[in-house]
């Protein structure tokens, strides 16, 4: 017989508490309660590899909530079925997938390339703005090709709307009700779905659906056949912000660690020597080659994964580490926590992006990763947000050597609401000689 009881609640334990420093009680409460600790009735943290990977795969067991953050639209002819908008999903897969990823490593490159062009030698610049305009070119790019330009706008209004719905505020609005911010929400939304919808009519009517992820999903499946234009269009908004949104978070990162560790940054510059001239000529075989930037990305993903704590909830009552869960009790899964965990990562506080790498320098898989989720709700774009983050990363250090601003205050704010970003960094980038 398991045991029946409760996870230990950590002393002082409190919502109250845990806003004042999420990171830093997510930490006490691994130290002090173990791999899974209660924070308040009802609401548990999952701080362990075990523990974290089991919820998130048992999706029967602790669900994802049903909050989306761009919710289907109202439509004249009837919303999407469950079953078509899961068809939906499917589609945007065959786009997303390694393969396709892999194929179209020379469109990406580019525009990665274009931001280490752009950056300002010599100044002091605030840099998540500027990595989250390239990337959003990249992402947008990726899922529309030609028809990016036109689109970029409303993606870029998208993420304001994102970012004005997530902000703190005085007010706990219930979800029935249309708040400023859920209204602005409605009106970009539509907007990008308006731009859109003559996107996807021209393709088909012209019969080139295009190779990009929106023409994945305007090619019939010997599954279901063609997807109705408002499942294609429903589906669209939340991938279109993921692409650069979590993404901006890890570069801002990853820049910040090229500029703290210049030992580490010098080798990905050497590395990145062996890029070819026009970016546009970068293959899958040119990607792969740059084993250490890679690392260097899995480490800073590791030690800061920009969606550091997932929720889930428990319908029923069920087990978890030997723990009883109770019904309707929410689950904090935390892969800060579980990427510090000394049984996964030998000196899991030190950056040491070599811990990814075998003997012969080859990639190989280290501990308990989570920072892409994992299980039925994993993160689909990983495939894509690795090549953009790679390129990036190893454009940026060979032309430039990155530092912090001199003076006596830090170089950014850490912020946990929503994601775990440094907010306002700002970055000095001096040419390579």
């Amino acid at each position: 017989m398991g045991r029946t009881n409760e996870p230990p609640r950590l002393p002082g334990g409190s919502f109250a508490a845990w806003s004042r420093d999420r990171l830093a009680m997510a930490r006490l409460g691994a130290e002090e309660c173990g791999d899974v600790w209660q924070l308040e009735p009802g609401v548990y943290v999952a701080a362990a590899a075990g523990p974290c990977e089991a919820v998130l795969r048992r999706a029967q067991d602790f669900p994802k909530a049903a909050s989306p953050l761009f919710p289907p639209l109202k439509w004249s002819s009837g919303a999407p079925t469950a079953e078509e908008r899961g068809y939906a999903h499917a589609a945007r897969m065959r786009g997303m997938r390694a393969q396709a990823v892999a194929a179209r490593i020379g469109q990406i490159a580019p525009r990665t390339a274009r931001f280490a062009d752009q950056w300002p030698p010599g100044q002091d610049v605030e840099v998540l703005p500027l990595v989250r305009h390239a990337l959003a070119e990249t992402g947008v790019s990726y899922l529309f090709s030609e028809d990016a330009p036109t689109l970029l706008p409303y993606a870029s209004r998208l993420f304001l709307a994102r970012e004005v719905l997530v902000r703190p505020s005085r007010w706990t609005w219930p979800r029935w009700i249309p708040s400023p911010a859920r209204r602005f929400r409605t009106r970009q939304q539509v907007a990008f779905t308006d731009a859109l919808r003559p996107v996807v009519r021209r393709r088909r009517s012209s019969g080139r659906l295009g190779e990009d992820m929106l023409g994945q999903m305007l090619r019939p499946s010997p599954h279901y056949g063609l997807l109705p234009e408002e499942a294609v269009l429903d589906t669209l908004p939340g991938i279109t912000v993921a692409t650069f949104e979590t993404p901006s978070r890890a570069a801002g990162w990853i820049l910040l660690h090229l500029a703290r560790h210049p030992q580490a940054a010098g080798r990905v510059a050497a590395e990145a020597a062996s890029l070819p001239p026009d970016p546009a000529a970068t293959t899958n075989v040119h990607l792969g080659g740059l084993r250490y930037t890679q690392a260097l990305v899995s480490e800073v993903l590791r030690l800061y994964p920009p969606s550091w704590l997932l929720t889930r909830c428990a319908p029923r009552q069920t087990q978890l580490a030997g723990y009883t869960i109770g019904a309707g009790s929410t689950v904090l899964v935390c892969p800060y926590t579980a990427h510090r965990d000394v049984r996964e990562y030998s000196e899991p506080d030190q950056f040491r992006p070599e811990r990814w790498l075998d003997d012969s320098g080859a990639p190989t898989r280290s501990g308990g990763f989570l920072s892409f989720g994992t299980g039925p709700h994993g993160c689909e774009g990983t495939a894509l947000a690795m090549a953009m983050l790679t390129l990036l990363t190893a454009q940026t250090a060979r032309r430039y050597h990155l530092s912090e601003p001199p003076g006596p205050g830090p170089s950014h704010q850490v912020t946990t609401l929503e994601g775990l970003a440094p907010v306002g960094l700002r970055l000095r980038a001096t040419l390579r000689g």
